[in-house]
C-alpha cells in the first residue's frame, strides 16, 4: 500500500489553517490513493467529527468545504453554522472564505459524494465537481475554482482542535539542571530488587515509524553527551528495524554500562500476516530470542529451531514493555491495530509484565509543547491525546508519558533529557516491580531473602516472613 501524504503545499496548509483557527489536520482520504468514489469517500470519513476537504484542480486551486458535523449517510439535510466554503488560489495572497445562505442547509448527507448544494464533490463517483452557486452558498466561480472543475486529486482531513494552555500543568516537573542531574544519578545508580540480575531489560513495542530506535538513540545520547545513531531509524512504510535488537547505554564515551538494556523490534503492522508476530514477542517476554535474530515473514521462531535459546535465566527475560506510539497519529489509530494492542496486552498481563505507553513526537503533534517543550503538561491538546490512548489501549493514565526523541537536532537540550529520563527512571521502577512479584523456585528461609538486594526490594510476604 503506498505511503499517503497530503498534497497541500507549505503555504497552502498554512492559509487553510488560518481559516480553522488552533487545529491540527489529520488526512483520512485521497482520492488518487484510495479512489475518487462515493464508497471511498463514506468507508474512510463517516463519523470522523469535524471535517474539512481539500480539492485540487489544474488552474492551481485548492477549494472546499468545513463542517463541523458528521457524515452518516443518513439522507437528510444538516445544518451547521459553522459549515464554510473556501478556496486558495495560486495569485491570492489571501483564501476566500464563504458562509453559507442563512436558513439553508450545510450540506445532504447522502450516500454520494459530499453534496454542499453548490459544490457537489466526487459527482458520479469522478474525480470531477458539480458547481451550483447560490444553492447554500453564493459565489463566483472563477474565485472559487477558476472554472475548473475536473479534479487532480480530492482529500478531507479530520480537524482536531489543539486548545490552549491550562493554567495549571497536569503533571509536575521541574525544568532545571539540577532535576537533569538528580534523574541521570538515580539511573546511573539503580540496582535491580533482584541480586542476580544486573540490568533490567526494557521491551520497546509500537507500529512502524512510531519512534522506538528513535527513543534509544535519544537516550544513547543523554547519557553519552553526544548526537548518537547506533540503532537504524528512518520513515519507511514498513520497518526498518528487521531484527531483535539488545543494546547497552554507555555513560559518556568509553564508559561504564548503564543498568538498563533497551531491546528493540519490528514495528507492528495492521496486516496480520505483516510486521512483529505476537508468538515471536511472547518469545522475547520469556527470553528465548537471541540479540540480532533475524524475523522472518514466513512464520515465528519454534522451539526446535537453530536461534531458539533454551536454557534463560531471569536476566534473560523481558522485565517491562514500553508501548511507543506517535502521538500525531494518536487520534486516528485504526480499529486493527487497536485490537493488535490488546492481543497483546492480554499476552503480556498473562506473564505479569509491567506496561508504560510513551507518547512520543508531541513537538509535532502540538505547535504550542514545539515552541516549548516545557508546555508538554500544560497542553490541552497533549492532555486530550494521553486520555485517548490511556482508554482505547487499556493503559492506567499515570503509566503514559510523554516525550520527545531527538530528530533534527545537532545539540543536546536539557529539557528533552529531562523528559526523556524521567520515561527512564519510571521504566526501572516498573522493572522492579516486575521483580518483586517473581516466584523464586527451590528457594527457601534466608536463601529466599538473600535473592533481594534489601528489605526495601521485598515483596510484603517476604518482608513479613523476616520480621517473624
Amino acid at each position: 500500500m503506498p505511503v499517503v501524504t497530503s498534497s497541500l503545499s507549505n503555504d497552502q496548509q498554512n492559509k487553510l489553517l488560518s481559516l480553522l483557527g488552533h487545529v491540527r489536520l489529520h488526512l483520512l482520504y485521497k482520492a488518487s490513493i484510495h479512489g475518487y468514489t462515493a464508497a471511498a469517500f463514506h468507508s474512510r470519513c463517516d463519523i470522523q467529527g469535524p471535517t474539512v476537504i481539500a480539492a485540487y484542480n489544474g488552474a492551481g486551486f485548492v477549494f472546499g468545504a468545513y463542517t463541523s458535523k458528521d457524515y452518516t449517510q443518513s439522507k437528510e439535510e444538516v445544518s451547521d453554522k459553522e459549515a464554510f466554503l473556501y478556496s486558495i488560489s495560486a495569485e491570492g495572497h489571501k483564501p476566500l472564505k464563504i458562509s453559507g445562505i442563512t436558513g439553508k442547509c450545510a450540506f445532504t448527507d447522502a450516500d454520494s459524494g459530499p453534496d454542499y448544494g453548490a459544490l457537489v464533490f466526487l459527482h458520479e463517483d469522478k474525480p470531477a465537481v458539480k458547481s451550483n452557486p447560490g444553492t447554500s452558498f453564493n459565489f463566483k466561480d472563477t474565485e472559487m475554482h477558476g472554472d475548473n472543475l475536473e479534479l487532480t486529486d480530492f482529500e478531507v482531513y479530520r480537524v482536531e482542535d489543539l486548545g490552549d494552555l491550562l493554567a495549571k500543568p497536569w503533571r509536575n516537573i521541574q525544568w532545571t539542571d539540577e532535576k537533569k542531574q538528580q534523574l541521570t544519578k538515580a539511573v546511573l545508580n539503580y540496582q535491580p530488587a533482584i541480586k542476580t540480575v544486573h540490568q533490567a531489560r526494557v521491551l520497546l513495542v509500537g507500529p512502524v515509524g512510531a519512534g522506538k530506535s528513535s527513543f534509544f538513540n535519544s537516550i544513547n545520547s543523554a547519557f553519552r553527551g553526544n548526537m548518537t545513531s547506533q540503532a537504524i531509524a528512518g520513515t519507511a512504510e514498513s520497518s526498518v528495524t528487521t531484527q531483535f535488537r539488545t543494546y547497552t547505554i554507555k555513560a559518556g564515551k568509553g564508559g561504564g554500562a548503564v543498568p538498563l538494556i533497551l531491546c528493540d523490534t519490528m514495528g507492528l503492522e495492521e496486516n496480520p500476516d505483516a510486521g512483529l508476530d505476537i508468538e515471536d514477542l511472547v518469545s522475547i517476554y520469556k527470553g528465548h530470542i537471541k540479540d540480532r535474530y533475524q524475523f522472518s515473514s514466513s512464520g515465528p521462531l519454534l522451539a526446535d529451531a537453530p536461534g531458539y535459546k533454551k536454557s534463560v535465566t531471569l536476566s534473560d527475560k523481558i522485565h517491562c514493555v514500553v508501548y511507543v506510539v506517535d502521538t500525531c497519529k494518536a487520534s486516528i489509530l485504526s480499529q486493527k491495530m487497536r485490537d493488535k494492542f490488546a492481543a497483546i496486552r492480554k499476552k503480556t498481563n498473562q506473564l505479569g509484565i509491567p506496561q508504560i505507553l510513551l507518547m512520543t513526537k508531541v513537538d509535532e503533534a502540538c505547535p504550542l509543547v514545539g515552541e516549548d517543550l516545557k508546555n508538554v503538561y500544560r497542553s490541552t491538546y497533549i492532555q486530550k491525546m494521553a486520555h485517548k490512548l490511556s482508554e482505547s489501549l487499556g493503559i492506567p493514565l499515570n503509566c503514559v508519558l510523554p516525550v520527545k526523541n531527538y530528530s533534527q537536532e545537532l545539540e543536546l537540550e536539557q529539557d528533552t533529557d529531562t523528559l526523556l529520563l524521567a520515561a527512564v527512571e519510571q521504566m526501572l521502577n516498573y522493572a522492579d516491580n516486575f521483580f518483586e512479584n517473581q516466584v523464586v523456585e527451590d528457594q527457601g528461609g534466608d536463601d529466599k531473602l538473600d535473592l533481594y538486594r534489601s528489605n526495601d526490594h521485598l515483596p510484603p510476604a517476604l518482608t513479613e516472613q523476616r520480621v517473624v
